[in-house]
């Protein structure tokens, strides 16, 4: 039987009241699906280990994620697992986001996707090689220059970042599909550099 982890019911119990009852719920259901699994914390999120990366759940201020490591592996004929860039690239994992327990796919649903998950780490199989993305020249927007002009903290921010930290905030601002999405982007780039903040930082380790 598989080790429960009790650095998972602490983060269970400081998330926020709606993210509770769907953290524990996910959990059992990994359990029940391979007795097996290794609880751990990873990136300072709630990781399952079998055989090697399983699956691995998460909780924020207004939404909770689910997701596996192999998701590009498994069969889901409905759709329920989408692609890590949905919801405009806010949502991590591949469940989207979750916001109540009538949010989850059918219980059935989740066990066929952990037994999947299950057999292709028993099986060894392993994600296929991403093809390396040419990096583009990425031009800094007009917009984002004048709104750090403004700001004194955030643009002191941006001149001490690493060139990979700058490039995830331009790229992120770059890839908006809408103009709407791409102020929404600058505006909330600037409210994080203020705070000192990279654009990953929600997922690093605590």
């Amino acid at each position: 039987m598989g080790k429960k982890d009790i650095r998972i019911d602490d983060y269970i119990d400081q998330a926020q009241e709606f993210a509770q009852p769907v953290l524990i719920h996910l959990r059992q259901l990994v359990h029940k699906a391979c007795p097996d699994v290794q609880e751990t914390i990873k990136w300072g999120m709630p990781s399952f280990d079998y055989k090697g990366p399983y699956c691995g759940m998460a909780a924020f201020k207004q939404h909770a994620v689910f997701g596996f490591w192999k998701a590009k592996l498994i069969n889901d004929p409905e759709g329920y697992l989408k692609d890590r860039a949905a919801d405009g690239g806010e949502a991590m994992y591949q469940m989207g986001r979750i916001t109540s327990l009538n949010d989850l796919p059918p219980d059935k649903v989740i066990l066929d996707f952990l037994a999947q998950a299950k057999k292709l780490n028993d099986e060894g199989i392993k994600l296929p090689a991403e093809p390396k993305k040419k990096k583009t020249e990425l031009v800094m927007p007009e917009e984002l220059v004048t709104a750090l002009k403004k700001n004194r903290k955030a643009l002191a921010t941006y001149e001490a970042f690493s060139p990979s930290h700058k490039r995830e905030y331009l790229e992120w601002i770059q890839e908006a599909k809408t103009e709407a999405t791409r102020q929404k982007r600058i505006s909330t780039a600037i409210e994080w550099m203020t705070e000192g903040k990279n654009k990953n930082w929600k997922y690093e380790r605590k």
